[in-house]
């Protein structure tokens, strides 16, 4: 994905994005060469430009012949950081008065290839220290990858272990920090891909517990 396509994501109009990343290239321009850098229509430039100037992306730096310059790339990163983390907190003070937090010893469905898979790889992304993953290798492998070097990773395969799954379906284990585990059955069929969630500390420590046994069972079989 460019540049300009992360910017719109931010909240900028794709005309406002092609600018901005056209005045970081060219360092400070007048509007024809922007608009023929950015591939803006001529009349719509200067419209564009003045809505950068009024977000503070973007400054003139002369008025005859009429030129701009761009706010550095770090200081709307960094503005642009502090506006989502604010908007974050504003939506889980939100969330929080509309309903409580579920109950920790609840277990919850998932449905779906695209449901499980996102709040696997949330789990993943969201380990701050421990990280217990089984099942296959090449899927371990890629979500391992996302986790930070401050995580301690266990990883397994299931191949000595009693079945946990349907024939025809792959299980996957999930389990981070000792407070929140997925247990998954994948398919070939999205549709039919399911498992279940949850925070309760039993079933996280016995997932845990499970995946390290099936670390133990690995190398005795090596030996």
């Amino acid at each position: 994905m460019e540049a300009h396509h992360y910017l719109q994501a931010l909240g900028l109009t794709e005309y406002e994005a092609r600018a901005y990343t056209a005045l970081l290239s060219l360092g400070r321009a007048q509007p024809a060469k922007i608009a023929r850098h950015s591939h803006i229509p001529r009349p719509k430039v200067y419209e564009t430009l003045e809505r950068l100037e009024a977000r503070g992306l973007a400054t003139r730096t002369q008025v005859s012949p009429l030129e701009y310059a761009p706010l550095s790339a770090r200081e709307y990163i960094n503005r642009a950081d502090r506006e989502f983390k604010g908007r974050l907190e504003g939506l889980e003070r939100s969330l929080a008065r509309l309903a409580p937090e579920p109950a920790p010893e609840a277990v919850y469905p998932l449905r779906g290839e695209a449901a499980t898979l996102a709040l696997i790889e949330d789990i993943v992304l969201n380990s701050s220290r421990t990280l217990h993953i089984a099942g296959e290798a090449e899927l371990v492998t890629r979500l391992t990858a996302k986790t930070s070097r401050a995580v301690a990773v266990h990883t397994s395969s299931l191949e000595n272990m009693p079945p946990i799954a349907a024939a025809g379906q792959q299980p996957l284990l999930v389990a981070r920090d000792g407070e929140a585990v997925v247990i998954a059955h994948l398919t070939e069929d999205a549709a039919q891909v399911h498992g279940v969630h949850s925070h309760n500390p039993v079933i996280v420590r016995l997932v845990e517990g499970y995946i390290e046994l099936a670390g133990l069972n690995k190398d005795k079989k090596k030996k």
